[in-house]
């Protein structure tokens, strides 16, 4: 819960009563005196809550405006309202416009801290709901408009209404949870649970407890029962994710419980029928493992009713802007900062750089660059901005100094080497489109067309 309170009052007594009450309470006051010092706190950092005076002499905006422009920009802050010259009527209009409360002065500080108290604890179970919500799925979507993308949604609208077991392949933080999450929202399913068990964090030895439970006493005398993955996830769906980990015994008993639908908890012998829907995922190379015999192929059949392949960030690059501004916008909402915009040049490196790590070190490398890049809140983050290693991955292609051979070439030769690095790094980032590409190098299309022709590079639209 936050401590931070900022105090909009235009009499210097009054704040600093009220500070003097909440700093003997733990909390951690700011104050500011009219509209334009408020806003200039809250740009530094965004208050836990906001204590307004409706009233406000000498102030560019009044209290009710103060309100309307937070609600605007800042609608998770919780506003408390307080005025001298109070009627029921400005109390009701404080609320219609979003105040959590209202209070007449002179007030009692045991009132004011019981205000304070409910408005942060309000606002904390908001912000969990909202966390849980998104975690449960509800508001998660696959960003992206490439090609490869429009393909997985499109795979998705089509499966998930057919309750068919649907097998998920794709690289590392490539997004398959969020996936299967987008298919468990979309199914008959969607007022079900949605359980997840990752078999790569588990044990050998904890894999088959976790997913089918066990009966008192197995394992030790003062053990419970413990209810597994697959009873949890009755009515709903279960995710097996990187199910390629999980031991070939384990393996088997999910077989038998995919054709019989029952199964018995560890240490007992009652039969558990239950209704669930089975997703499994997996970054491994399945027929690989299939061919080594660490992967039952008959478990891969009944799991791969239709397979889903993710596609890696580095086939996807054009989506690589919205992902950013998206990811920006999400950071900058769980961290009470205000989002900052990329410049261009610092978007081309973004998506001509290696991302081996996929959509999940873009979400991590943006939430890095809004916490350390420097400059304020109105500054764009330019390339600077960026990880060294980033800026370093993405030019070190086309960087002479990073690439020794080049220095034993002759010009003309260490030209074409750069040009054919360049191309193909524009190409990536502009998807393949030849007409976008010929655009930002500044050529005719026809003429980059040749270009690319006589350095070998495919140019399929």
């Amino acid at each position: 819960m936050s401590k931070d309170i900022l105090i909009v009052d235009d009499e210097p007594a009054i704040r600093e009563v009220v500070a003097a009450v909440l700093e003997d309470e733990g909390y951690r006051p700011r104050q500011a005196a009219g509209s334009d010092d408020a806003f200039r706190e809250i740009a530094k950092r965004a208050p836990g809550l906001v204590l307004l005076d409706i009233w406000l002499e000498g102030s560019q905006l009044d209290g009710i405006q103060i309100l309307e422009r937070l609600q605007a920009e800042h609608p998770h802050v919780p506003v408390i309202m307080f005025s001298g010259h109070g009627t029921i009527e400005t109390a009701v209009a404080a609320i219609r416009k979003g105040a959590y409360d209202f209070i007449e002065k002179p007030f009692k500080s045991d009132r004011l801290l019981l205000a304070v108290s409910r408005a942060l604890e309000a606002s904390r179970l908001r912000r969990e709901n909202a966390e849980l919500r998104e975690r449960a799925g509800e508001d998660a979507e696959l960003i992206g408009t490439s090609p490869a993308m429009a393909k997985v949604r499109q795979t998705i609208e089509r499966v998930a209404p057919t309750g068919s077991r649907i097998f998920i392949m794709g690289p590392p933080g490539s997004g398959k949870e969020l996936a299967a999450r987008m298919i468990h929202a979309r199914s008959r399913r969607a007022d079900g649970p949605f359980v997840v068990v990752n078999a790569a964090a588990l044990g050998a030895d904890r894999v088959d407890v976790e997913l089918f439970g066990a009966e008192p006493g197995y394992g030790g005398a003062d053990q419970p029962r413990l209810i597994g993955m697959f009873e949890r996830a009755h009515t709903g769906t279960l995710l097996l994710d990187e199910v390629a980990d999980m031991p070939l015994e384990t393996q088997g008993r999910i077989l038998r419980l995919l054709q019989e639908q029952r199964f018995t908890r560890l240490g007992g012998d009652q039969r558990i029928e239950v209704d669930v829907r089975v997703l499994a995922s997996t970054h491994r190379d399945i027929k690989a493992d299939m061919a080594a015999g660490r992967f039952r192929e008959d478990l891969f059949y009944r799991l791969a009713v239709v397979p889903l392949q993710m596609p890696p960030l580095s086939e996807r690059r054009t989506d690589i802007p919205l992902l950013a501004r998206h990811f920006m916008q999400r950071a900058a909402r769980a961290a009470g900062m205000p989002p900052r915009t990329i410049t261009d040049d610092a978007m081309a490196v973004l998506q001509t750089a290696e991302w081996p790590g996929d959509v999940r070190q873009l979400r991590n490398t943006i939430e890095w660059i809004l916490i350390m890049a420097p400059g304020d809140a109105d500054t764009p983050i330019g390339v600077e901005g960026l990880p060294p290693d980033l800026a370093n991955s993405a030019a070190g292609a086309m960087d002479p100094s990073a690439n020794a051979e080049l220095v034993s070439m002759p010009l003309r030769e260490a030209r074409e080497h750069f040009e054919r690095a360049y191309l193909h790094a524009q190409l990536d980032r502009f998807g393949g489109n030849i007409s976008r590409t010929a655009t930002f190098v500044g050529m005719e299309r026809s003429a980059l067309h040749r270009k690319l022709k006589t350095l070998g590079l495919n140019s399929d639209d």
